[in-house]
């Protein structure tokens, strides 16, 4: 049956996988889950490299049409500082927000106490400064919003308590710097029993900006008998209090169906860190990773996904 024709909203790209192992100069294990931002005309993955020590770094992949032809740079990468505790096995999951001509990168550092919020700058993609650690262990699944509220900056993440099988929660954060966090709390719950996104929620991409409000993509996880599934939902915030939560989808959008997302290095998984709303206004590309193995890119129309979460909501 035609996708359209089960209600998925997401079209895969004929062409999926867009990138993997092989696309890359040297050998490593798997690129997956990759942060998105359009420089000097072109579309410019910055993708979690798991090199085959089982370290990942944050390398640069870029095209002309954000699909095809994608060109893989060996000299353009953030590498971890393995002489630094929150980077010491290695850095993941980079999330950007552009800020003018600057790229705010949220990334996930592993530190021995386990994954912790980073901050780094960059214009060019070529030279990374750190800002230093956001959040501390266990926390992760982070970004920022592209502007202040109220001379604020506001940051989603999502903490782990240390208590074993208590739930994972998706929180909100205020900074007058970027450096100080304070007024922490819970943006959106984790569900209970067999819902979808029970037990463990997070963040996906970076909120996008739309007439309606925030538009959050997060994921949830199920357990099963047979193991966890990583499905992809969405969420919409108010535009001028974020704290505030408008609408959540009781269904999910996205999870894994084609062969090369449900068999990998982590079987049943899609997982995203960035989109992309192309020039018409509509047009979303959603880039995501697939099994823990591969890049993949999907594309849906924002009308129709706000449309589809007014129907879908909790």
């Amino acid at each position: 049956m035609r996708p359209e024709l089960r209600g998925e909203l997401f079209q895969r790209h004929d062409g999926n996988p867009i990138l993997t192992a092989a696309d890359w100069p040297h050998t490593v294990n798997a690129v997956f889950n990759p942060g998105v931002a359009q420089l000097r005309g072109e579309t410019l993955l910055l993708a979690r490299v798991e090199d085959r020590t089982g370290i990942s770094h944050l390398g640069v992949a870029r095209s002309v049409n954000g699909l095809t032809d994608w060109i893989v740079e060996h000299d353009r990468n953030m590498v971890p500082d393995l002489a630094s505790h929150a980077e010491q096995f290695g850095i993941e999951d980079p999330r950007i927000t552009q800020i003018g001509d600057e790229y705010l990168i949220v990334y996930t550092g592993y530190s021995s106490d386990g994954p912790l919020v980073c901050l780094a700058k960059t214009r060019d993609f070529r030279s990374f400064e750190r800002r230093g650690v956001l959040m501390p262990p266990e926390d992760k699944d982070a970004a920022l919003f592209p502007r202040q509220f109220e001379g604020r900056w506001a940051l989603i993440h999502r903490p782990v308590s240390a208590t074993p099988r208590l739930a994972a929660h998706i929180w909100l954060s205020w900074s007058p710097d970027l450096r100080h966090w304070g007024a922490h709390t819970i943006l959106f719950s984790a569900r209970e029993g067999a819902w979808w996104d029970a037990h463990k929620i997070g963040l996906c991409a970076p909120p996008l900006e739309t007439p309606r409000g925030w538009l959050l993509l997060y994921h949830g996880v199920q357990t099963t008998a047979a193991g966890s599934i990583y499905r992809l939902g969405l969420a919409l915030l108010d535009i001028a209090h974020p704290d505030r939560v408008l609408a959540r989808s009781s269904e999910w959008l996205l999870g894994p169906d084609a062969p090369y997302e449900r068999i990998g290095d982590v079987d049943q998984v899609v997982f995203s860190c960035g989109w992309q709303l192309l020039d018409d206004g509509d047009t979303i590309r959603l880039y995501y990773g697939a099994a823990d193995t591969s890049i993949c890119v999907a594309t849906a129309s924002l009308c129709a996904l706000l449309d589809w979460l007014s129907r879908h909501s909790t």
